[in-house]
């Protein structure tokens, strides 16, 4: 199957261009069906690696990390959106982790309690006391480009993949489409 304009393996054959608890969760899930791809870090982020690597928005998702807070409550959590979407912070996220306020998480939390770099932070291998939210449109996907945990590579998953990491929700409409400008 064509991915893009890259070459992937077998992620057991590249445990190399992982982050440390990237690579732990898929030896614990054992997961046959993930591939990944070496890129040049420079076009890590989802615009750039669309446009260098040949893919869409829509074949990419990104995970953006939020912290909730509300009363005792403070709580990190991982959110699964198509590049060609945008989270719905405010409500949905809100709403499904029961907390009266979500912001994005601060970059350098997010980089710290992820053991990840930022720009590759991916929900593989995250604590797994993260609930992590993907919307549906990312679990109904053929296939999906995420990160790896580094930024000199990405994963490419099916979108029923989503389902067998820890502490996971699907969510019906946790993201909605980005709004264009007319011209």
């Amino acid at each position: 199957m064509n991915y893009g304009n890259f070459e992937t393996k077998k992620w057991q054959d590249a445990t190399e261009l992982l982050a440390a608890p990237v690579r732990a969760l898929l030896e614990q899930l054992q997961s046959a069906n993930v591939l990944v791809a070496p890129i040049d870090p420079s076009f890590s982020d989802t615009a750039a690696f669309c446009t260098e690597y040949g893919v869409t928005p829509a074949q990419c998702a990104n995970c953006v990390i939020v912290e909730g807070k509300g009363g005792e409550t403070n709580i990190f959590a991982a959110c699964m959106v198509l590049g060609s979407m945008r989270l719905d912070v405010n409500i949905a996220v809100r709403t499904a982790l029961a907390v009266k306020k979500v912001s994005f998480a601060k970059m350098e939390d997010a980089v710290s309690k992820s053991a990840m770099e930022y720009g590759a932070i991916t929900p593989v291998g995250l604590p797994s006391e993260w609930p992590i939210l993907v919307d549906a449109a990312v679990a109904q996907s053929e296939w999906v480009v995420i990160g790896s945990g580094v930024r000199n590579s990405k994963l490419i998953v099916p979108g029923s993949f989503f389902g067998t990491l820890p502490n996971t929700r699907i969510i019906d409409a946790l993201a909605k489409p980005r709004e264009t400008t007319p011209i």
